[in-house]
């Protein structure tokens, strides 16, 4: 019952078809999450591992934007992540935004539901 009850939520809360990512106002922290040692280990494994083609490495970055859905109290409804072609770290990348973002927006004045990008970006020493 829980499951198909979160299924019916998540399905009501769905972004357009196409997201027009650079209309999406920035998800606004109240500080900025920190991309540490431990997360950027697990995403070049991940890359490596599912054999995504992407180029991860000494001074290059790797940037995942995700649509994030905000309601009027606040609270994180859902998360997107825009494709990058390695389904693991977009879903990484979801779930920190998710995380992050919890407890941790500035005040808003939205009345209602209101889509909002994040951008996780993972940048490895040179």
């Amino acid at each position: 019952m829980i499951a198909s009850l979160a299924l019916w939520l998540a399905l009501q809360a769905s972004p357009p078809r196409v997201i027009d990512w650079p209309s999406l106002a920035p998800l606004p922290y109240r500080s900025e999450p920190q991309i540490t040692p431990d997360m950027l280990a697990f995403v070049a494994n991940e890359v490596v591992a599912r054999k995504c083609p992407l180029a991860i490495g000494p001074g290059l970055t790797l940037s995942v934007d995700v649509a994030v859905l905000v309601d009027a109290q606040d609270n994180i409804r859902t998360t997107v992540p825009r494709a990058i072609q390695c389904a693991s770290v977009e879903q990484y990348a979801a779930a920190m935004v998710a995380g992050a973002a919890r407890g941790n927006l500035l005040p808003r004045m939205a009345t209602s539901d209101q889509w909002y990008r994040a951008t996780v970006t993972f940048t490895w020493p040179k």
